[in-house]
Formats: C-alpha cells, sequence, structure tokens
C-alpha cells in the first residue's frame, strides 16, 4: 500500500481553467485524513477518505461552502505523483481533472533542475 502521508502541491482544472492548491495528508493504515488550502475563492477544507493500494479516494469539503468534492485518484510508483478526476455530486456534470506532486522541496528541486538546463555551458579559458 503506497504511503501519501506529508505535503502535496496541485492543481485541479474546473471549466477548462486551473486553481492550484495545497493539501496536508496524515495517513494512517488506509485512512486518509487531510487539510485542503485552494488558491481560489473558497480557500480552506477538510479532507476524509482512504488509500487501497495505489487507488485515493477522497472528500473535500470547504469550511465556506456545503459542497462536498469526490477526489479518486491513482498513485505512481514513485509515491510522488497521484492524478484522477474530481466530481461535485451537488451539480451533475460537474466535474475535472487534477493531479498533486509531493511536496515544495522536490518542486523546488525541478525548478532548479529546469533552470539549470536552460543555462550554456561556459568553458574557462586561462
Amino acid at each position: 500500500m503506497a504511503n501519501i502521508s506529508g505535503a502535496w502541491l496541485g492543481t485541479y482544472w474546473q471549466w477548462g481553467l486551473p486553481t492550484r492548491f495545497e493539501v496536508e495528508f496524515i495517513q494512517s493504515g488506509n485512512s486518509l485524513t487531510g487539510n485542503i488550502l485552494d488558491d481560489g475563492s473558497l480557500g480552506e477544507a477538510i479532507v476524509n477518505g482512504e488509500v487501497i493500494g495505489r487507488s485515493v479516494s477522497f472528500t473535500k469539503k470547504y469550511y465556506s461552502h456545503n459542497y462536498i468534492i469526490n477526489y479518486f485518484g491513482t498513485i505512481n510508483q514513485e509515491e510522488n505523483l497521484i492524478s484522477g478526476e474530481w466530481k461535485i455530486d451537488a451539480f451533475i456534470g460537474d466535474s475535472g481533472a487534477w493531479e498533486l506532486k509531493r511536496n515544495y522541496s522536490d518542486l523546488n528541486k525541478e525548478l532548479s533542475d529546469n533552470l539549470q538546463s536552460q543555462i550554456p555551458f561556459l568553458t574557462y579559458v586561462s
């Protein structure tokens, strides 16, 4: 079974528009809890769900609204990427894709590596 405890940074798409969000998962066995902070206007939410093998499912309930959003996804082999689909039961047909990457330090390293690859190799001539 995968362990997804810790900090993640992600994006979900609604009506073709991306929204960034941060999540802190706490996993105990198959049970999953946590908190989400959206960059959008809805703000903070609480997470409850489960992890079974490489599959994850959880609900997100915002403190500011009564909507419950269901998330379903798959955890990659390295346990550093989760992707899937979300759905709001209250609005038939309102759904979209989402993905999460594990913690900020991994994302900062990825950015640094990408920037380094764009800097031309300089040769020192004496």
